[in-house]
């Protein structure tokens, strides 16, 4: 019954989407309609209201409901979705106030004389647009009205002029900012932790092992990392569908000719040039810019976009008029003396002014802050009484915000409703029931996805498809892809149900602008080349996963709150690199080993001599174990070729079993619920029991086809697995060892200074004790232990001052013994420094010239961060997917 259920859910959706209801009532529509049946039915013919439900019933799937609504608006760990409306209204208030218009005239006349340069003009000005506007109807529709008629003008072939006006206008979907990626970056996001629990799940019941080494956890994607990883296919999709039109009109002039323009080529013309395509790029710069370098988050981003917007619009409202750039101007200046303030003083803190320079920048920063703010104050006056502009993008930005999440939240409800009766289930078994594994399951969602295209918006594709096959894609190891690369091919996919007819948007939009002589079958054909160009797209970014991952995991490494380098996700590609360091530079590593080793280190103290002549021990050992981790990959390659194919018919075999278990659990409780006392009847009993006999002999079945030497090849490579391992394991250990006597030696001697600077604080601190009352004496002291403990390698100074504190803090305190113990720290002191003083001078350089050669090698997981150049070999490393299917 409940494929029944399952059926009648998807048919009622697609009636009401067939039948033109509002998406946002027909999803949720379509769920409520259909959990109500099912639970009055189970009511009615089986005394349960939860009978016919694979998974709970009606009160869990309104609890979901409740928990999807409190995800979507209260939680604030899923506040990306802010930037939504930030986002609309920067795109809505650049098209209402005509700069997208300007762009397209003045980028027509600059392309013009290439041969096919009105259609690259569009292409371009639709990457533009896609950056800063992200809104493709309002995009299709500009350049219908503006482009067409000029490119048929112009003597364009008419599928060609269409195809290209309404490719251009959907790059809106996949060039950030764009409202696609931030409600696939937000479904992804739980689609990432139920991914993890499935892969957490198939490594404790593959293994036996409980917790999954965290390297192997599932890789999860933000509406920021979404931006950087759909930038260079953007760009990379734009560069297509230039090269297309420029090799269409090299081919064939006739179709698409140059235009040339008399007089174009002026100063003027040069002006408008700079004044149209300047702050557009400008405001791309700062919104993106923003988020690439980490400054800002994508909320913020949006901000800066939804005021920078506004200011350009308060000028081009005014265009021709006295003082129409006076904002922007005060504005800019503004900004410019932020950053100087920022560049000269540094970060102004009110609470933190110290001198007269701090007082210059905060006087600065705030006259600056003050500009901007006027500025900003003065474009919105203008935007709100010129053309009523300000108020018009309002009522726009909060229609299709309402619209965006009522959707998500329908959509939440509907998936739900698909969850309850098993409809998860079903397509996670049809997908890893399909023969060849990932990239055959991945195949056939896309697949899926595109043809959806034909007849869904990208919302409902993003929020109704996306959190259904997202998680059983991301939880595979054999592929063991990025939330991030899954979400911009999504992405890619999704921006085709723009194009595709007959129900794609693009061609809707472009039709009612579109001139009468223009055909419809016309803008079919001419969007056909550019959906194969979206698909070759598809393809490229798919087999280069790097054009994805690269960005965001640059950004990552790079940034202020980078990873350290003991993050376990790090030391694959890390040890990789550091094996090629020491394959080039090994014999000048061990020259510095062996000359660190010569330095006398006599005259220090015995802890610190062993320590360090232990760490030159363990340095030396660094190498040949890094050989031994490489010998062991080899081992590992040379016998996993053989073991993957039995591997991977195993645990398919071992896969559908536990399937079959989960189903007799649920059999199961049928039975034990039947009789006369329980909520099922005898006969449905008898018919669980019986289907639980049948799949008992099914899971014998199974598990009988699994080969007799199974357990033996299992535990041969099992063995050679663990020994990469523990190879890595004691390599890690090893360089941790050797490199934490150099930086505690290292931080003692830097200190030297500071150690002789405390020695007549103690001696004033000794003349002030008979003077003091017992509290006061107290306090006196552990101010200065504390202060003294502030300095590497001073335990033993802090033990005097440690006494004399608990004396006078005893029932009976005696200042001569305080004073006594005091004297002992002064005598620890002195002692300490004729050894620290004169290894600072002597052994601390030596020790910085070895801790050069293997700071970026043995030391290298010890320090805060990686350096900038190992951290840009350590993205491109991580850029690409890793198969760790063997390790399941």
């Amino acid at each position: 019954m409940e494929l029944f259920f399952l059926f009648l859910l998807v048919v009622l959706m697609a009636f009401a989407l067939g039948s033109g209801f509002p998406v946002a009532f027909a999803l949720p529509g379509s769920a409520i309609l259909t959990i109500g049946i099912a639970a009055g039915s189970g009511y009615l013919f089986a005394g349960d209201p939860a009978a016919y439900f694979a998974h709970g019933g009606a009160g869990q799937w309104l609890s979901a409901g409740v928990t999807n609504f409190r995800g979507i608006y209260w939680e604030a760990e899923r506040d990306t979705l802010i930037a939504i409306p930030l986002f609309v209204f920067m795109g809505i208030m650049l098209q209402r106030s005509k700069i997208a218009e300007d762009l397209l005239v003045t980028m027509a006349r600059l392309f013009g004389p290439v041969p096919g340069g009105l259609g690259i003009s569009v292409v371009f000005v639709g990457a533009l647009l896609a950056a800063t506007t992200g809104i493709v109807g309002a995009t299709v529709v500009a350049m219908g009205l503006i482009s067409l008629p000029a490119m048929l003008r112009n003597n364009y072939s008419v599928p060609l002029a269409t195809g290209t006006i309404a490719a251009s206008g959907t790059l809106g979907q996949i060039i950030p900012p764009s409202i696609v990626l931030i409600i696939l970056a937000d479904q992804l996001a739980s689609a990432v932790d139920q991914a993890g629990s499935l892969r957490q799940t198939l490594y404790k019941s593959s293994t036996g092992e409980i917790s999954m080494p965290s390297d192997f956890s599932v890789v999860s994607t933000s509406a920021g990392e979404m931006f950087l990883g759909a930038f260079l296919p953007g760009l990379v999709l734009v560069g297509l569908y230039m090269l297309f039109i420029l090799g269409f009109a090299l081919l064939n002039p006739k179709a698409a000719p140059a235009v040339h323009e008399e007089g174009t080529f002026t100063r003027k013309f040069a002006v408008k040039v700079v004044i149209t395509l300047v702050p557009p790029l400008a405001l791309i710069f700062l919104v993106l810019g923003s988020i690439i370098a980490g400054i800002a988050t994508v909320n913020q981003a949006g901000a800066i976009g939804a005021v920078g917007a506004m200011i350009m619009a308060g000028y081009r409202l005014r265009e021709g008029e006295k003082g129409a750039y006076s904002p922007a101007i005060i504005a800019v200046l503004s900004l410019l003396g932020i950053a100087m303030v920022i560049s000269f003083i540094g970060a102004v803190n009110i609470k933190l002014i110290t001198n007269s320079q701090d007082v210059l920048g905060l006087v600065l920063a705030l006259i600056a802050v003050s500009m901007l703010l006027m500025a900003i104050f003065w474009s919105g006056w203008r935007t709100l009484k010129l053309e009523d502009t300000l108020r018009g993008v309002m009522v726009e930005t909060a229609k299709t915000t309402s619209l965006v999440f009522i959707i998500l939240l329908g959509a939440a409800m509907l998936t739900s409703a698909f969850r309850a009766f098993g409809g998860e289930e079903l397509v996670k078994e049809f997908l890893q029931g399909l023969p060849g594994g990932f990239w055959a399951q991945f195949l056939i969602v896309m697949l899926v996805i595109f043809i959806l295209g034909f007849f869904l918006d990208f919302i409902e594709i993003a929020v109704v498809v996306v959190p259904i096959v997202a998680p059983i894609l991301l939880a595979d190891p054999s592929a063991n892809v990025t939330a991030v690369w899954l979400g911009v091919m999504i992405g890619l996919n999704i921006q085709t149900s723009f194009l595709t007819p007959p129900f794609g948007f693009a061609l809707f939009y472009l039709r009612g602008v579109a001139p009468a002589v223009v055909k419809t079958i016309d803008m079919y054909k001419g969007v056909i080349a550019f959906i194969c160009l979206q698909l070759f797209a598809l393809g490229i970014v798919g087999f280069y996963p790097q054009l994805v991952n690269y960005l965001p995991n640059r950004s990552t490494l790079l940034s202020e709150t980078a990873p350290p380098p003991k993050n376990p996700r790090l030391q694959y590609c890390m040890e990789t690199l550091i094996h090629q360091d020491f394959q080039q530079n090994g014999s000048s590593i061990l020259a510095a080993i062996q000359s660190a080793e010569g330095i006398d280190m006599s005259y220090l103290p015995e802890d610190l001599q062993k320590d360090m002549a232990e760490g030159f021990e363990k340095a030396r050992e660094a190498l040949p174990l890094m050989q031994s981790i490489k010998d062991a990959e080899t081992e590992v390659a040379a016998v996993s070729g053989d073991f993957r194919p039995v591997h991977r018919e195993v645990r398919a075999l071992e896969r559908d079993a536990r399937r079959i278990d989960a189903h007799i659990k649920e059999l199961q409780v049928i039975v034990d619920r039947s009789g006369p006392n329980g909520i099922y009847t005898e006969a449905q009993g008898e018919r669980a029991q019986a289907s639980i006999d049948e799949l008992q002999k099914e899971h014998a079945a199974l598990l009988a086809e699994i080969p007799e030497s199974w357990e033996e090849t299992y535990d041969a490579f099992s063995t050679i697995q663990k020994a990469e391992t523990k190879a890595r394991q004691t390599y890690r250990r090893t360089v941790d060892q050797a490199y934490e006597p150099v930086l505690e030696l290292k931080a003692i001697l830097a200190d030297a200074d500071k150690v002789a600077a405390m020695k007549p604080e103690i001696e004033a601190l000794k003349t002030q004790i008979p003077q003091l009352e017992p509290k006061a004496a107290v306090d006196a002291i552990a101010a200065m232990r504390s202060k003294v403990g502030e300095a590497e390698g001073t335990s033993d100074i802090r033990k005097g001052l440690t006494e004399a504190r608990k004396i006078m803090r005893s029932r009976e305190p005696n200042a001569e013994e305080a004073l006594a113990e005091i004297d002992k720290s002064l005598a620890a002191l002195d002692a300490d420094l004729a050894w620290r003083q004169k290894a600072a001078a002597e052994i601390l350089p030596k020790l910085e010239a070895y801790d050069a050669a293997v700071i970026n090698n043995i030391g290298l997981r010890a320090q805060s961060r990686l350096p900038n150049d190992m951290a840009l070999e350590v993205a491109a490393c991580l850029s690409d997917h890793r198969d760790i299917s063997l390790s399941f």
